[in-house]
């Protein structure tokens, strides 16, 4: 196996506006276009790299902001076990703002990032001007993720360097998320593969499977989540059903469902151009109803 790339090399390599300093850590933020802010979250296993065919179209009316969560992507991976949990993502969140200065955002969540977006919106509602989910995964998916296996170190390690960290996984896992797998590349592979193999790996697969040491409060309660919130979800995702999504988000006072034919769990990279005029359509309404509350 290569070895990891050491965050120094990768710090080079990338030009120093890519980096927010969050913390103490390096946080890697990518910014383009101008209007209402939109924050794009990505999903487990993902980066920025996903919203690459999607964030250039909200651009063109919008000023679209997307990072890389603790444990993902360009961003420096932190050793404490905190940062990994739902309030320390969370957290990150509202650091990202804090640091760009914005009071709301349109919130954009997939998957992983989907039951992030939810438990701000539910805690946090004060700082988000809209809420969108791309097949997201339910609230509670953070801590249903986590195994006692994954708190033996030396069999997490070998996991992660023997298999996660393949890209025969890594390609398995994306065949597993489209409807169909011939549109996989090696390419496409490496876009997501190259960016978890970075210096830090062993802490943040810990951090993001390793079973709780606290509980977290309350449950994110989706009946109390007030903000328009559209729902786009992949009619063949096999990872949340849609079925599953549809009950979950009737739930929400002011949820919308769209479904899309012929999808799976990956519509940023199954049909990019549908979702970003579905998403455009949705935060064009926000913004011409002036909803603020």
């Amino acid at each position: 196996m290569p070895p990891l790339t050491p965050f120094a090399d990768l710090r080079r390599q990338t030009p120093d506006a890519s980096f927010l300093q969050i913390g103490g850590r390096q946080v890697y933020c990518e910014q383009r276009g101008e209007g209402e802010p939109v924050l794009l979250l990505h999903g487990f296993g993902a980066s920025t790299y996903c919203w690459r065919r999607v964030a250039p179209r909200l651009a063109r009316r919008h000023r679209v902001i997307a990072f890389d969560l603790h444990g993902f992507g360009r961003t420096e991976r932190p050793r404490d076990f905190a940062s990994y949990t739902r309030p320390g993502q969370a957290g990150l969140v509202l650091a990202v703002l804090d640091a760009l200065r914005l009071e709301r955002v349109h919130l954009i969540g997939h998957s992983y990032g989907g039951s992030i977006s939810l438990w701000l919106a539910d805690r946090h509602p004060e700082r988000l001007r809209s809420l969108a989910l791309v097949d997201s995964a339910a609230p509670t998916y953070p801590n249903d993720r986590r195994t006692r296996l994954a708190a033996c170190r030396p069999l997490a390690s070998l996991f992660l360097h023997r298999v996660a960290l393949t890209p025969w996984w890594i390609r398995k896992a994306l065949e597993y998320s489209v409807a169909e797998p011939a549109r996989i590349t090696p390419e496409l592979v490496a876009g997501y593969l190259d960016p978890l193999r970075v210096e830090g790996a062993e802490a943040a697969f810990y951090g993001l499977t390793a079973p709780l040491r606290t509980t977290e409060g309350a449950a994110v309660d989706l009946r109390r989540i007030e903000l328009p919130t559209l729902a786009v979800w992949g009619e063949a995702d096999r990872l949340v059903k849609v079925e599953d999504g549809r009950r979950e988000v009737a739930k929400m006072p002011r949820g919308h469902f769209v479904e899309l034919a012929g999808i799976g769990h990956l519509p940023m990279e199954e049909c990019p151009e549908e979702l970003a005029r579905i998403l455009l359509n949705f935060l064009e309404l926000q913004t011409a109803s002036g909803y603020t509350s």
